[in-house]
């Protein structure tokens, strides 16, 4: 952060943030990473303790570098990550995120990933399962800036409620300033499939076993491919257990 000042609700980043929360972890520190031409890096952030915690990584990724970030919020009275991205030429990007709260816990992740040179590649998914009066946020822009073409971006958000006292926020947002781009985002939030939970309890699965099993493989995509996909799919769903 290049200020003191304590952000406020009028602050578009911040927006659905615990401000007094946030008030005693600030100013967070920038956590910088650069990513050599033609290397790669791979990144696990998992915060599962209770107390507040706030992250803000900037991350370069030199040509042809590769990244892959992988998130687990669940558990901080309130927990931020903020992730600001720049591409290379021919460089790659993967961010695969869970937020999982309950009670009056809030989570928010809010990303800034830029192309700023040709054919780029980032996609980001992130998944929020939610319970109680928890609020979950995922503010996420993709900027292509000009000359970035062939570029191919894309963000995949959804969020389900446990509990109608619940909130999400979903912001996806594209910013293109070049030609012959590959763009998307999608966005949704809802809750779990009623047709779905039938089908499983039909065959002999009790309610909460049946959830969990929905909501573990809704989760899951967040995780598919990582280095550590198996740890962090236990974590999660060892939280899971306390959220059900």
């Amino acid at each position: 952060m290049t200020t003191l000042t304590l952000p406020t609700r009028r602050d578009e980043a911040y927006r659905y943030s615990d401000i007094d929360a946030l008030a005693g972890v600030w100013p967070v520190a920038r956590e910088e990473i650069v990513v050599a031409a033609g290397t790669s890096g791979t990144l696990d952030i998992v915060e599962i303790g209770a107390a507040t915690v706030a992250r803000h990584l900037v991350i370069t990724l030199e040509a042809a570098a590769r990244f892959d970030l992988r998130v687990l919020l669940a558990g901080p009275s309130f927990g931020r990550i903020a992730v600001d991205v720049r591409l290379g030429e021919k460089a790659d990007f993967t961010m695969g995120a869970a937020q999982l709260a309950t009670g009056h816990e809030t989570v928010e992740i809010v990303t800034e990933v830029t192309h700023t040179a040709l054919d780029a590649t980032s996609a980001q998914i992130v998944r929020t399962v939610l319970a109680g009066h928890a609020t979950g946020t995922y503010l996420g822009r993709i900027a292509v800036e000009r000359g970035a073409d062939g570029t191919d971006a894309g963000q995949s958000v959804r969020a389900m409620l446990l509990d109608r006292t619940a909130t999400a926020n979903a912001r996806p947002e594209l910013e293109i300033y070049a030609d012959d781009v590959k763009a998307a985002h999608g966005c949704a939030v809802g809750e779990l499939d009623a047709q779905g939970l039938f089908y499983l309890m039909s065959r002999g699965l009790p309610p909460a076993e049946a959830k969990r099993l929905m909501l573990q493989a809704f989760i899951a995509e967040a995780f598919a491919g990582a280095a550590n996909e198996d740890m962090l799919s236990e974590k999660a769903l060892a939280r899971l257990g306390a959220i059900l």
